[in-house]
């Protein structure tokens, strides 16, 4: 078994492990070594040929693959060691990674700091039990993109889309503009899952119908799928009888959410957080587990490739210093706690001496609210939505000023209002 020793490893490719690796070697890391399991770097984005990458990051506006290549040059003009088409099989709390490719065979690293960012994966039919036959035309969506966009060929010529996710609505765009005939786009939520400039472009752009507050109950068809039945469903997503309606179609895509690909952060022993699915971590992006970080769409799925480029830098620039062992004293730990239509914030605790950024999510839609943000910060929004991040910054001073060790984000209603019921 061939065994080797590295500062920092970052296990995935995508664009989490790309600027988490670059961030590492500017923060003085010597040997940095990404693992990636596909024949090139830049993960999900090489199939996400569309537009809209980038406006944040580099004030442009670039296709997923445009973006990507980007990071991709950075990497190119660094000694940072790059292996393809290899597989972690292992991660232990010793940070001693078990890779296996065709070249070298068994793989064993030894790395002083380990960053996970090995993404997510798509929801499939057998997680939604789905009634009905088990026909071809069934697929997800991200696996239909790219059977379009890398692979050339259409799954289909009449479409249903189940769920309203990013990638479903950008899928609904692309089966139309290849011809397709997309017959419906089917949510089960009140409200679009996918951001507002997608419901746009891609549904109401095209004259895509879109059913809120219904779902598909039944699969037809014996060996190529021929019709789907959809139904409302009521408050507790049951469907309700007498909503039942039949459409015919050859193709149904499943846009019905990502899971964090989180089975070697388990087998490291990290703690994961059962409302992201993805690891718990401080202000540095660390695990549980000394010198293991994380960061992208392992740790909660974003709907900005933005957002994980900054996230991840942070940690690889934490899991730099940490291989350096500057790992600083123990200053005082602020506990985060997810209040009023809040449904996660990461990360979920954080030092009072460190500058940091959060991520969140709500829980349902509102209007002219206030982010509260442990009264530290009162944050004005027009409106909130499940599907769009929220991101704030603390100062150190900011922090300092926090009563007690726990910091609590809510969103309330602005000063006057009342909260309907």
């Amino acid at each position: 078994m061939k065994k080797l020793q590295v500062d920092v490893a970052v296990i995935g490719g995508g664009p989490a492990g790309l600027a988490a690796a670059l961030a590492a070697q500017e923060a003085g890391a010597g040997k940095v070594l990404i693992i990636e399991r596909n024949t090139e770097l830049g993960g999900i984005l090489q199939q996400c040929i569309h537009h809209g990458f980038g406006l944040h990051r580099f004030k442009d506006e670039l296709t997923g693959p445009e973006y990507a290549q980007r990071f991709i040059n950075l990497v190119r003009e660094t000694n940072i060691e790059i292996l393809l088409e290899t597989m972690v099989l292992e991660v232990t709390s010793q940070r001693r990674i078990y890779a296996v490719n065709s070249k070298e065979g068994m793989l064993e690293i030894e790395a002083k700091a380990v960053v996970l960012a090995m993404g997510c994966r798509e929801r499939t039919r057998g997680a939604l039990g789905i009634p009905g036959t088990r026909p071809a035309g069934v697929f997800s969506a991200g696996a239909a993109q790219r059977y379009v966009n890398i692979d050339g060929y259409m799954p289909g010529k009449r479409a249903v889309i189940l769920g309203s996710g990013d990638i479903g609505l950008i899928m609904a765009r692309r089966f139309t503009l290849e011809g397709a005939k997309v017959e419906a786009v089917v949510e089960v939520m009140p409200y679009a899952a996918g951001l507002t400039r997608n419901v746009v472009q891609c549904l109401e752009d095209f004259d895509i119908p879109l059913y809120l507050q219904s779902t598909v109950i039944e699969i037809h068809g014996a060996k190529r799928l021929e019709a789907v039945t959809i139904a409302q469903v009521d408050a507790n997503w049951n469907p309700i009888v007498g909503t039942e309606r039949i459409i015919e179609c050859d193709t149904l895509l499943l846009s019905v959410g990502l899971v964090p690909e989180n089975e070697l952060s388990v087998q490291a022993g990290v703690t994961l957080d059962p409302i992201t699915g993805g690891p718990v971590v401080d202000h540095a992006m660390m695990t549980n587990i000394p010198g293991i970080f994380a960061c992208g769409n392992v740790l909660h799925v974003h709907d900005l490739v933005d957002n994980v480029s900054r996230e991840s830098e942070r940690a690889g620039s934490y899991a730099g210093r940490y291989a350096l062992g500057q790992n600083g004293s123990a200053p005082r730990k602020i506990k985060i706690q997810a209040g009023e239509n809040i449904r996660y914030v990461v990360p979920h605790e954080v030092s009072a001496s460190e500058p940091v950024e959060f991520f969140m999510r709500v829980q349902r839609p509102e209007t002219d609210v206030v982010l509260d943000v442990g009264g530290l910060r009162r944050i004005n929004k027009v409106s909130v939505r499940p599907s769009e991040m929220l991101e704030v910054k603390l100062t150190p001073e900011q922090l300092q000023n926090l009563e007690g060790d726990t910091l609590v984000m809510q969103v309330v209603p602005k000063e006057g209002e009342r909260r309907d019921a």
